[in-house]
């Protein structure tokens, strides 16, 4: 109860509180003011967000930029690597092609051709003595004119001059008809190849030896080539064979009983041996 007798108003202010209007005023103006600066801080972190993240988005963008760019480049690089290197390889595979192009056509050089004249004299020897298989002459068949091809060219081995080879051809045509006979008398003989058989004692060959007398073992005689460097070895024993008649100088050798049966087969053998090694030769 206050003074004047009222009671109190148990909801009133315990204190009293004097509002003017000019303190009102002020804590508004202070409110705006607070809430002003809040918009703007919060506007200012907002501008700050923004922009970072704008940076950020740039940047990304930068960085992509860049790669697509690198990668760009590094396409191209390669690109223009693989073009480098398959140009070079066409480049050495054509060089490849032209040298086996050129290779056969090529010639070699006078200086190269003229280097070695001792292997120029060699290949013409060579082919010298390596006469070609001709057809048979004088009446000859081919088993006489092979039998006689092995004469001549056993005679060249060993270097015999022209004039032994035609008398050992001759001989041969007296002796056996230029056939290598065995004989009937010595059936050893005919275990080797032959052309026929005849009769004259143990006389086999081309030459007709005897084993017997010391002309070399049977079946070493029944070898044409063997007969043949036989006969002419006993032929080069003879002293001036070259100046004698032919029929001398092979009966010088043979030793039989009709020696100017020789004499007959010159012509025939010189033909034979001109068809098979040509004069001058």
């Amino acid at each position: 109860m206050r003074d004047d007798g009222t009671l109190d108003d148990p909801y009133a202010p315990s204190s009293p509180t004097t509002e003017t209007e000019e303190g009102t005023s002020a804590e508004r103006t202070t409110a705006a003011s607070r809430l002003r600066a809040y918009a703007r801080d919060l506007t200012g972190r907002r501008r700050a967000q923004v922009a970072l993240a704008t940076g950020v988005v740039c940047c990304l963008g930068l960085t992509a930029v860049a790669q697509v760019r690198d990668e760009t480049a590094g396409a191209a690089t390669r690109a223009d690597s693989s073009t480098e290197l398959a140009q070079r390889a066409e480049q050495q595979s054509a060089s490849r092609s032209l040298d086996r192009a050129a290779t056969p056509s090529a010639t070699p050089s006078a200086s190269a051709t003229s280097a070695d004249p001792d292997t120029t004299a060699r290949a013409r020897k060579v082919a010298s003595a390596q006469p070609t298989d001709p057809a048979p002459v004088v009446g000859l068949s081919d088993d006489q004119m092979e039998n006689a091809e092995a004469i001549v060219n056993t005679g060249r081995k060993m270097g015999v001059p022209r004039r032994g080879l035609v008398i050992a051809v001759a001989t041969a045509m007296q002796e056996s008809n230029l056939y290598n006979v065995a004989s009937g008398v010595l059936p050893e003989s005919q275990n080797y190849p032959h052309q026929g058989v005849g009769w004259d004692h143990d006389s086999v060959g081309l030459f007709q030896q005897r084993s017997s007398s010391g002309w070399g073992p049977v079946g070493r005689l029944m070898d044409p080539e063997f007969a043949t460097r036989q006969f002419l070895s006993a032929l080069e024993q003879v002293p001036g064979w070259q100046q004698m008649r032919l029929t001398d100088a092979a009966q010088a050798v043979q030793v039989s009983a009709y020696p100017e049966h020789y004499q007959q087969h010159e012509w025939r053998a010189t033909r034979v041996v001109d068809a098979i090694v040509p004069a001058g030769r």
